[in-house]
């Protein structure tokens, strides 16, 4: 790399290895903990990219960037913060940031960005942030694949493109669909959520048409809606009228699927993809659950609740539940014990009484009773992958996926000989004592009983 990098966070570690890799690389570099500082580095011309973080001891780096703009057009900025939610990669969108990177990030992958912005420097004009959007939204999540699904997010807002949003009950469509009407030019105007019982009349499409006004329509759950309302809405999106609305639409189902299997229309189909957003199961990521429990938390905090906080083996079984219900489950539950629990720290037993047993795991949409286990492990890996992009997924992928096949293989194999211990060590071919620490690790109950055969 060829050119001087101006890098400004407060956190001096992260200064040290930033210098210390990009002058490896080449790279002559200014570092600074102080906005002020960047700011008159900046006006005087100095730097062919920046770095810098968001939350300073003298501002917000966000807030800076329409200045950066206004005194050095096409100067690229790539932008990397701890506040990994919507909203900060929302706000680096509108600013027109050359990149956002969520800490901690891949050291790689940001020099693989700083090289690709030394060679374009190509930056287009900030739009000064709007003061009157929301602050926060309820949509939490530093890992990959929530990052990836942000930045897609922070594309699409302001075009007119059709958006299908899919996902499991619970996930959060509704508030992606929100969230992309909140944030667009569109946010002043009305956002409506219509499902099968607002299309049961012929009047029905211009009911909705003329509340829309121009604003945002979003279709619920559209895979659950018959076939001869499809049509309406086919009928709808082509009806000329005086103020276009964008239409979102949110499903349980993948509708490409469904199309292929002849349950969606496929005008409605191609329609209604503009953009498709899939939204991530809570059980693929995680790494999110402490996080977003947390935050509901705090949130409940904020109204009154007293403080509360996960120990560590309640936080355990978070980690380790399949939350068939995803995020509103997770918010339920947290909800519960926020207002049951006794003391400020959230016991492991507690977290057990509100969750009860775990739910039997649905089976993967797709899936073929013949299919064999190697195969569905193999497509549900794959998958996984897609799910975040061009980014590989977070480190200890081999014990994550080892630990969801294990747990209920264990739970099974202890179910099918009664609790029996070592008639289950037998069964699975282990040691006695290798399965004891198992059931220890993976926090399984055990319950002895006769099993009837």
């Amino acid at each position: 790399m060829d050119g001087t990098v101006l890098v400004a966070d407060d956190d001096r570690t992260i200064r040290t290895v930033l210098t210390q890799a990009l002058t490896r690389a080449g790279c002559k570099v200014h570092a600074t903990s102080s906005l002020t500082t960047l700011m008159r580095w900046v006006g005087e011309g100095k730097g062919d990219v920046v770095i810098s973080d968001v939350m300073m001891p003298d501002g917000n780096g966000l807030e800076m960037l329409p200045k950066i703009s206004q005194d050095r057009p096409g100067l690229p900025v790539i932008v990397i913060s701890a506040q990994n939610t919507i909203m900060t990669a929302i706000q680096a969108n509108e600013a027109e940031a050359y990149d956002y990177l969520p800490k901690p990030f891949d050291l790689p992958d940001l020099m693989k960005r700083t090289a690709k912005a030394l060679e374009l420097k190509a930056h287009s004009s900030a739009r000064a942030r709007d003061n009157e959007r929301p602050d926060e939204l309820p949509m939490v999540g530093r890992t990959a694949v929530m990052q990836s699904l942000y930045r897609i997010v922070a594309r699409v807002m302001n075009t007119d493109l059709p958006v299908l949003i899919w996902g499991e009950s619970g996930t959060g469509k509704s508030l992606i669909a929100q969230a992309i009407h909140d944030f667009s030019d569109r946010r002043t105007l009305p956002f409506v959520t219509a499902g099968a019982a607002d299309l049961q009349d012929l009047e029905g499409p211009a009911r909705l048409l003329a509340r829309v006004k121009g604003g945002t329509l979003l279709i619920d759950e559209i895979g659950d809606i018959p076939e001869e309302l499809q049509a309406r809405i086919v009928r709808m999106m082509d009806t000329t009228v005086e103020y276009v609305p964008r239409f979102l639409a949110t499903s349980q189902i993948d509708l490409a699927a469904a199309m292929e299997a002849g349950k969606v229309r496929k005008d409605l189909y191609y329609r209604l993809s503009g953009a498709t957003l899939k939204v991530p199961a809570l059980r693929e990521r995680v790494d999110d659950i402490a996080l977003l429990a947390n935050h509901f938390l705090m949130r409940a905090e904020k109204t009154g609740q007293g403080p509360r906080a996960l120990s560590e083996a309640a936080a355990e079984i978070f980690r380790t539940y399949s939350w068939p219900g995803n995020v509103r489950q997770l918010e339920n539950a947290v909800r519960r014990l926020g207002l049951t629990s006794r003391a400020v720290e959230i016991s492991a037993t507690e977290v057990g009484q509100v969750l009860g047993s775990q739910p039997e795991l649905e089976p993967m949409r797709g899936a073929s009773d013949t299919e064999k286990l190697g195969a569905s492990v193999a497509r549900h890996l794959r998958r996984y992958f897609d799910l975040h992009g061009n980014m590989l997924p977070p480190p200890g992928l081999h014990s994550r996926i080892l630990r969801e096949i294990e747990a209920p293989l264990i739970e099974i194999a202890l179910d099918a000989t009664g609790g029996n211990q070592a008639k289950c060590a037998d069964l699975l071919g282990i040691n006695r004592n290798t399965l004891r620490k198992k059931i220890t690790d993976l926090d399984i109950e055990v319950t002895r009983r006769r099993k009837l055969m």
